[in-house]
């Protein structure tokens, strides 16, 4: 019997020390991954994390859903208040950070659960595309050079920033990046003219605004560019840009101011300094992701979207269009 009990004690279940994490610990790393459980959530984090600027501002998010901008600001605070991103606000934007003390906690997460989104399952023309583009930082940084020498009245620094922004935004995406030089260069310029306008002189400006800048909003400018015979300067921009303008409306910007319309004519995202530069800013179907600056007008047209249309319909689009054009363009020169 004395043996029999010996064995009996030998085998029995000795608990261990605990080697658990505390309970605040699990509670808190479990807050911050109820936080992540979401596609959208992960997806921003991603984008502020892998962002070369290294940090990313509000406006960079719009391309990722269609969910609205109060939609995503919602899914920043709830991010921020894990304690991974940090935020600032400069003038009408918000730039979000990952915190420094937790990068290395995002990266592990990154890399470790979600490899499929830097190499593992990367499509091989994808890959060849980065790399084409990583390539072409030398004639980036030439452009730079060659810009900040035209603006002395500019700091280096900034022309160089905004340049860079421009080809970072272009790139996302282009289709043909052998086009993206002289597109970021348009762009760039366009930009740094917006920071240098005096808005007291000269020819009033309009910023047309719509989701993916490839089709009402690209239409108006042309028109207004058209109708007011260059009394005033006319731009447009999207919220959530193309890759292309829409065939429907290449063929009528052609048809407006001739090929020369048509071949410079590319989706541009939104920017604070375009919103900053203009006297009127008319949105079509975004007004919610357009910053608000003082002294600057706005109207929201309700204008259908001409890639949707067929081509009698493109045509009372655009007639619609060109009535609202010209019903602004007599508020803007009352003496024509």
């Amino acid at each position: 019997m004395t043996t029999a009990r010996a064995v009996v004690d030998a085998d029995a279940c000795t608990p261990a020390p605990a080697r658990a994490i505390s309970l605040d610990a699990a509670t808190t790393i479990a807050g911050v991954l109820k936080a992540l459980a979401d596609p959208l959530r992960l997806r921003i984090l991603s984008t502020i994390a892998t962002d070369p600027r290294g940090e990313s501002c509000v406006c960079d998010f719009a391309a990722l859903s269609d969910v609205s901008q109060p939609t995503i600001s919602h899914h920043l605070k709830v991010l921020k208040e894990t304690g991974l991103l940090l935020s600032e606000r400069r003038g009408t934007w918000v730039w979000y950070r990952v915190d420094p003390a937790r990068s290395g906690a995002v990266t592990a997460l990154l890399d470790t659960l979600a490899p499929a989104a830097f190499n593992d399952t990367t499509p091989r023309d994808e890959a060849l595309s980065s790399a084409r583009l990583r390539g072409m930082d030398g004639r980036v940084t030439r452009l730079a050079e060659e810009l900040a020498d035209e603006h002395p009245q500019l700091d280096r620094h900034l022309v160089t920033t905004i340049v860079r922004e421009s080809y970072t935004s272009l790139s996302r995406t282009a289709r043909v990046t052998n086009m993206l030089i002289p597109i970021t260069e348009r762009f760039s310029r366009q930009r740094l003219a917006d920071m240098s306008r005096d808005r007291s002189a000269g020819a009033p400006h309009v910023l047309f605004v719509c989701v993916q800048n490839a089709g009402r909003s690209q239409l108006a400018a042309a028109l207004l560019t058209q109708r007011s015979g260059g009394a005033v300067v006319a731009r447009s921009a999207g919220s959530t840009p193309a890759a292309d303008v829409h065939p429907n409306v290449r063929s009528l910007l052609a048809q407006i101011g001739g090929g020369d319309l048509a071949d410079a004519a590319f989706p541009k995202p939104l920017t604070d300094d375009a919103v900053r530069a203009a006297d009127v800013v008319v949105t079509m179907g975004c007004g919610d992701v357009c910053p608000i600056i003082p002294g600057v007008r706005y109207e929201d047209w309700a204008v259908a979207d001409p890639a949707l249309a067929s081509e009698a319909g493109v045509a009372v689009i655009r007639d619609d269009i060109t009535a609202r054009v010209d019903a602004l363009l007599a508020t803007l020169t009352p003496s024509r």
